[in-house]
């Protein structure tokens, strides 16, 4: 449960003089010190806030107070003010926005902007300030990075009202907060931007959601544990447990934000944007009553939102049940996919139409409920409620019209519009021009569609909602006819369709041009319309001086040609008519008289260039050299080396240009016509150059690495993960060696190998245990290269015991070789050999006594192993000596985190010491000769187990002694550890064999064996 902080924080700081502090509250005074070197500032937060919202900002800031709104404050680093100035000043009225809609007043008496550099994400909310990277700042030439901005700061204002002001009760109430500050923010969206961007964003979220929950089989928003045992767990489908916030993998965490707010407009759909907002009202009416209650902290309970005291106020405000609505997509993980198709019935006039669901597939779940379908027919669009029951849903739609399509009649659409159609494509016996299943997304799916192609076209060209006309071009990418070429070409030349649609248009022609290349007839595709669009009239293969004022214009402009590269001809090669236009669009480009940056836009015909590449053909295997370079390949290449050599000169607003640069020398790399080498990325992948250089260059080096099998360069990556001085370089170059893993679990690679699992098992557990997201990057990494199975490179296991907890049985590990050692001497002979563990049995119980085994006393487990393995001694895992010191054999291998809860304990649940006495040392012939002791019955174990030193944790006599058990073994457990402190705390790897919760000691099938993450981020 989240717990809020005192009434009145007084926080003082004390700082060179050079330097400003910032915190949370109001500054009350600052203080400077005899020698006027330094300074105290002293801040007082007057609202009870959960410590997670506390928050301290360093620098020479620079201080601009708002001219609008003077309660407003920003900081930024010296020599940027003119940039914060222009950046904020939009700031004021996304406040008046929260405010109005809210009808409650923004709930801190100040609030701080403060732009830093080097920031863990770019935007992160606390009370009353949020901290942002100082890359979003932004001087009024730049274009694209405007709305960007603009969004990261109504993103974090929206946080403060909920997420700052109102916390969570627990984390499983996580997703109200996240949901309800996404859901206003999109609100703010819709009112700035206009609803098609609105709607775009949603199918933009949609679509990231789908795909994310069919990939890794779902995301659990409300997620409710038992008794904490591995059956309980809601979510057993992921490599990684999600009962806290600090060992959930940051993609999930970012779809999970990504869902929340997609159920939270759900829930608007069904009670009305009225009541939502009423809503939200009454919450923060109540929160901030309760905070003014200065010596009743009972009161600020308030403060704190649960799902179920949401769900109540949704109750209470609507009169209506939305219950059904939470157990779909809150209680429960997965998407819906529908497959759907139709046929006409021509004599009784009605449309049957067939909606199929596969709710089988990881990540998918089962709809039953409401599903809208909307008909566009002659006579006008129809829409109709079908209620989804079954899984094959049939379902028979009466037709409003007949067909008619030669009578010249205006087709009324959607929204009131009257178009004149030409009707030849449609089929003749059928009124229906299009069909959309689920229109306004009032449900988390994917949806597979089928009908014709000119049903597509229809909707593509007359369809005002963005949604719909984004559908039509993805559906027309299977239709490459020239029927699909001009309904595409019509909607580029259409200036009030929505610019995003043109964007994608360009790319949906391109494919389509290259699908029809034998038929294709005239110019290359969208060549003639950029030309009468931007070139001179006079000489069409010169560019008009820039000029963009008009922003629809301006972003199809840079896209055009981007597309265009994608050309190919009948050789599978780009025409050399597009990439002479685009060497000329490079040439004559004129930003002389233009009031706005045109770096996005050049930056944009680099990545063309890129796209015009195609794969070198080599003769007689011939080394590529500059002197045999293909003479188109050249001029690419020329021009890269002059737009490099230039930003060295004149660098561009976040040096896009140069990021450019670099994907496009890998471009050329990949296809062969310059030598594949990493030497120049890695030289500016060094930290000093900006940031988002580094990460293009890394980039580059990912995918060499890859590409190359190269392991010298995946060593180099991950000693910068290790060694990197910023925390947001390292997480990319996990999150990216995920994307693009240099080999997978299902494949062989020279770069797995032993040194590469103890390297990642160390920096999961104890390399990364400083920072969450790096932590849970290092275990996504693992799951992606090695699985949750044993890593194919490791050698066998050494008496690798498989417990099966739930059966109560150990067993020889599978991996181990099956053949029984035959005597003494075999074993002295063959160190290398192992023996066969037939028929064991429960080692937890005694055979006189037949209690119930307490999984939550695992000592007994611990002893046995620990026993027996120092029974029988064995060397070390040849390799490793320089990963692991040879004195250092201990393993303590956390099961499942449990978070960073302030209950955690120090020590790990499921922790095993095997302890090793001859470390180090060669096994004598004696000591070989005792692995067969191994077949033994398990009653010899037993017997000689009581005169052991851990004989008093293997009997109990009976169940009430099982407290008092756990706590003498804790005592104990404490005396051995003063004993080990002499030596570095380390974590064994799988590699060394020692581990009990690596791959050597697996569970078996029905049973998982979840990665460990370290316990000590614990605040």
């Amino acid at each position: 449960m989240s717990s809020l902080v005192g009434i009145r924080i007084p926080q003082e700081f004390t700082v060179d003089a050079a330097m400003v502090a910032v915190s949370n509250g109001d500054l009350v005074e600052t203080v400077y010190t005899h020698d006027m070197r330094k300074k105290t500032f002293h801040y007082m937060l007057t609202i009870p806030t959960a410590a997670s919202n506390i928050s301290l900002a360093i620098g020479p800031f620079e201080i601009l107070v708002d001219p609008y709104m003077h309660e407003v404050t920003h900081f930024c680093l010296p020599q940027l003010l003119p940039l914060l100035k222009h950046t904020t000043s939009y700031l004021h009225e996304v406040f008046e926005f929260y405010e109005e809609i809210l009808t409650c007043r923004y709930p801190y008496s100040c609030f701080k902007t403060v732009f830093i550099d080097e920031a863990y994400v770019e935007v992160a909310a606390y009370a009353s300030m949020s901290i942002f990277s100082t890359n979003l700042l932004h001087s009024a030439m730049i274009i694209d990075e405007t709305p960007l901005t603009r969004r990261c700061l109504a993103q974090s204002l929206a946080q403060q009202f909920f997420g700052c002001f109102i916390s969570r009760m627990s984390w499983s109430d996580e997703w109200v907060l996240k949901g309800i500050s996404g859901y206003i923010y999109g609100l703010w969206m819709k009112k700035t931007f206009g609803v098609n961007e609105y709607h775009h964003w949603i199918k933009e979220e949609l679509d990231k959601i789908v795909a994310y929950e069919l990939k890794t089989g779902g995301v659990l928003l409300h997620p409710i544990f038992g008794g904490g045992k591995e059956k309980d767990n809601p979510a057993s489908h992921l490599h990684f447990s999600i009962k806290h916030p600090h060992t959930l993998s940051w993609e999930y965490y970012t779809m999970f934000q990504c869902k929340a707010h997609l159920v939270m407009r759900l829930i608007e759909n069904r009670i009305s944007m009225e009541f939502m907002l009423q809503v939200f009202n009454k919450l923060l009416s109540l929160a901030s009553t309760a905070s003014s209650q200065k010596f009743q902290s009972h009161m600020w309970s308030q403060m704190l939102v649960s799902t179920s005291g949401f769900l109540k106020s949704i109750s209470n405000v609507s009169g209506k049940d939305i219950q059904p609505l939470i157990k779909q997509w809150v209680d429960q993980s997965g998407v819906v996919k529908f497959y759907g198709s139709f046929a006409f019935n021509r004599k009784r006039n009605v449309l049957e139409l067939e909606i199929k669901q596969d709710y089988t597939s990881p990540g998918t779940q089962k709809y039953v409920g409401p599903l809208k379908v909307t008909v566009q027919e002659l006579d006008g669009s129809f829409n109709h409620t079908l209620q989804i029951e079954e899984n094959s849903l049939k379902h028979d739609i009466p037709c409003h019209s007949k067909s008619r399509r030669n009578k010249k009649k205006k087709i009324p659409l959607m929204n009131g519009e009257e178009v004149d159609m030409d009707l030849s494509a449609m089929d003749a016996d059928s009124p229906l021009l299009w069909i959309r299943i689920d229109p306004d997304m009032s449900v988390l799916r994917k949806v597979e569609f089928e009908q014709a192609d000119f049903m597509w076209q229809y909707q593509l060209r007359y369809e005002r909602d963005v949604v719909a006309q984004q559908e039509s071009i993805l559906a027309l990418e299977k239709f490459p006819t020239p029927a699909s070429r001009l309904a595409l070409t019509d909607i580029l030349e259409q200036e009030q369709c929505f610019y995003r649609v043109r964007m994608s248009a360009c790319f949906c022609l391109a494919k389509i041009a290259n699908s029809m290349v034998s038929t294709w007839t005239g110019p290359p595709a969208m060549k003639s319309l950029f030309t009468r669009m931007f070139c001179c009239k006079t000489c069409p293969n010169i560019v008009k001086t820039n000029n963009f004022m008009s922003f629809q214009s301006y972003f199809l402009q840079k896209t055009m040609p981007v597309a265009m590269a994608l050309l190919r001809d009948v050789h599978n090669l780009c025409p050399k008519e597009v990439l002479t236009f685009i060497l000329d669009l490079i040439k004559y480009n004129d930003n002389r008289k233009n009031k706005f940056s045109d770096n996005y836009y050049r930056a944009e015909m680099i990545d063309a260039l890129a796209n015009s590449v195609t794969p070198a053909v080599s003769v007689n295997n011939e080394v590529r050299t500059l002197d045999n370079l293909n003479p188109d390949v050249r001029l690419i290449l020329e021009e890269i080396t002059r737009f490099l050599n230039m930003e060295k000169l004149l660098p561009s607003y976040r040096h896009t240009i140069t990021v450019s640069c670099l994907r496009a020398i890998r471009v050329l790399q990949k296809n062969g016509h310059v030598p594949s080498d990493p030497a120049l990325f890695k030289s500016y992948a060094e930290y000093g150059h900006f940031v988002d250089i580094r990460i293009a260059a890394l980039e580059a080096v990912v995918d060499y690495t890859k590409v190359d099998r190269s392991y010298e360069e995946l060593q180099w990556l991950l000693n910068m993960i290790q060694n990197d001085p910023v925390p947001y370089v390292r997480h990319k170059i996990l999150n990216m060696l995920t994307k693009n893993p240099p080999f997978t679990k299902n494949m062989e690679s020279p770069l797995c190998n032993e040194a590469l699992v103890d390297q990642l098992w160390k920096l999961m557990n104890s390399g990364t245990s400083h920072d969450w997201r790096l932590r849970c990057g290092a275990v996504d990494l693992y799951f992606t290269l090695f699985g949750l199975s044993r890593p194919s490179c490791l050698p066998l296991p050494e008496l690798g015991l498989v417990l099966n907890l739930k059966e109560k049985k150990a067993v020889l590990n599978p991996t181990i070789i099956p053949e029984a050692v035959a005597g003494n001497q075999e074993a002295a002979s063959n160190p290398s050999s192992h023996a066969q563990l037939v028929g064991f049995q429960n080692p937890f119980s005694n055979s006189q006594d037949e209690e119930e085994i307490d999984m939550d006393t695992v000592h007994d487990s611990q002893a046995f192993i620990s026993h027996h393995l120092n029974m029988l001694e064995r060397p070390s895992t040849p390799g490793l000596s320089k990963y692991r010191p040879a004195s250092s054999r201990s393993a303590l291998m956390p099961q499942h985190s449990s978070g960073c809860d302030s209950t955690a304990a120090t020590k790990p649940q499921w922790s095993m010491e095997l302890t090793r006495k001859g470390a180090g040392k060669e096994q004598s012939p004696l000591e070989m000769s005792m692995h067969p002791v191994a077949t033994a019955p398990l009653s010899v174990f037993t017997k000689e187990s009581t005169s052991s030193k851990h004989s008093d944790h293997h009997h109990h006599e009976h169940k009430k002694k099982k407290k008092k058990h756990k706590h003498k073994h804790k005592h104990k457990h404490k005396h051995d550890s003063k004993e080990k402190d002499k030596d570095p705390f380390t974590y064994s790897s799988p590699a060394s064999g020692r581990s009990a919760r690596s791959p050597l000691f697996q569970t078996e099938k029905g049973t998982k064996s979840p990665f460990p993450l370290c316990p000590e981020e614990c605040i």
